[in-house]
Parts: C-alpha cells; sequence; structure tokens
C-alpha cells in the first residue's frame, strides 16, 4: 500500500468535502432525532406525574364531599328522628312520624320548585299549550292589527286592554 505524502493535495478534494458535509448533515440530524426522543419522553414523563398529582387531589376531594354529604345525611335523619319523639310527647307515635314525613316532603318539593325555578327562586309560570288551529298551531285573530294578510284594516281594532286586578281583601 503507498504511503501519501501529506504535502500532495488530496486528488479531489471536492469529494472530500461533500463527504464531511454528509457525514456532519448524518450526525447533526441523529442527534437532532435522539434530543427530540429524549426531550419528547421526558415532558411525557412530567405531564404523566403532573396529571397524576392533581388526579390524586381531586380524588381525595371527593371522597372528603362524599363522605360530607353522607354524614349529612345521617344528621338530617337524626335530627328527623328528634323532631318525631318531640311531636310524639302530645300525640301517639303514628302521628308524629306522619307530621315529620310531611313535613319532609314539603321541604323536598319546595327544594325541587327552586331548583327548576327560572327567576331567584320564585317557582315558573306552568306553560299553557296553545289553543286552536291545526296540529298544534295557534290560529291568527281576525284584529291582528292593520297591515295582517287576510284582515280589513280597522281603525281601533286590536286586543282588548288588560283587566284590573282584583282586591282580595285586607289578608293578601
Amino acid at each position: 500500500m503507498p504511503v501519501q505524502d501529506k504535502n500532495v493535495p488530496l486528488p479531489d478534494k471536492a469529494l472530500g468535502d461533500a463527504l464531511s458535509h454528509v457525514v456532519h448533515d448524518a450526525v447533526r440530524e441523529s442527534l437532532r432525532d435522539s434530543l427530540r426522543t429524549v426531550l419528547r419522553e421526558e415532558l411525557r414523563e412530567e405531564l404523566r406525574a403532573e396529571l397524576s398529582r392533581a388526579t390524586r387531589k381531586q380524588r381525595r376531594k371527593a371522597a372528603l364531599y362524599a363522605a360530607s354529604g353522607a354524614v349529612g345525611l345521617y344528621a338530617g335523619a337524626a335530627a328527623a328522628l328528634t323532631l318525631g319523639l318531640v311531636i310524639a310527647l302530645g300525640l301517639p307515635g303514628w302521628a308524629a312520624a306522619l307530621i315529620v314525613t310531611a313535613l319532609l316532603a314539603v321541604a323536598a318539593v319546595l327544594m325541587r320548585n327552586a331548583a327548576r325555578a327560572e327567576r331567584g327562586g320564585v317557582p315558573a309560570a306552568p306553560k299553557t299549550p296553545p289553543t286552536g288551529g291545526t296540529a298544534g298551531f295557534p290560529t291568527v285573530p281576525p284584529s291582528a292589527g292593520p297591515g295582517t294578510p287576510g284582515t280589513p284594516e280597522t281603525p281601533g281594532a286590536g286586543p282588548p286592554p288588560p283587566l284590573a286586578p282584583k282586591s282580595r281583601g285586607p289578608l293578601e
């Protein structure tokens, strides 16, 4: 094998430069891919640990709320029993139990109505279904006003004025 003199340049310097760039680019790409993989795995592990901590906190909070609800339920049952026993001092036991049951039922209905309310705890007015017409569609009254198709333009025609509220007496 012949030994090349250090003073003599390589016969094809461009080929050496191209090879150097290819190797350099391949190493850079390999390092970039390795770094991406390592960073992705590190980020995934960090997110998993953070989510695990957050889930643990939420699980503990949910368990405390559930326990609070159960203890509150037992406290309400004890209060109802106490009320029943106090009423039973003057009435028979069955009557006291009936009174407590009725009070609890009224409280449940009031709370349900408050939950359904549209404005500030006031029960919503019942919705009346449309009357007249066909297939559930309301009819247009003949005095719908001027410009309504199919109605004559009569001055003064329109809905009747609202009635004044009636007084029920001093105990309203």
